[in-house]
């Protein structure tokens, strides 16, 4: 069974850092594409990034040159590193498993105010 658990939310000032994880288990995580949505009160869901299985990157505008995904294939376990966060930023982000069906975790907080 496939399980996406993030961690790492919480709250910051605008400007600060904070980096999210994702340990997938029940699939040969190193073969899949993975990446990163989130979902703002009252806004549809949005991809943030992608990163392939290979390592390719890709980016929303919004986000980029600030966040860097990344993967450890050896630890089944993708990252979110976000810096200079604006209160923009605010959103329940999720780990996402793509393939044939596209798989997300149950999401973490993230909140950017003064």
């Amino acid at each position: 069974q496939v399980q996406l658990v993030e961690s790492g939310g919480g709250s910051v000032q605008p400007g600060g850092s904070l980096r999210l994880s994702c340990a997938a288990s029940g699939f040969d995580f190193s073969r899949y594409d993975m990446g990163w949505d989130r979902q703002a009160p009252g806004k549809q869901r949005e991809l943030v990034a992608r990163i392939t299985a290979d390592g390719t990157t890709y980016y929303a505008d919004s986000v980029k040159g600030r966040f860097t995904i990344s993967r450890d294939n050896a630890k089944n376990t993708l990252y979110l590193q976000m810096k200079n966060l604006k209160p923009e930023d605010t959103a329940v982000y999720y780990c996402t498993k793509l393939g044939a069906k596209t798989s997300w975790g149950q999401g973490t907080q993230v909140t950017v105010s003064s």
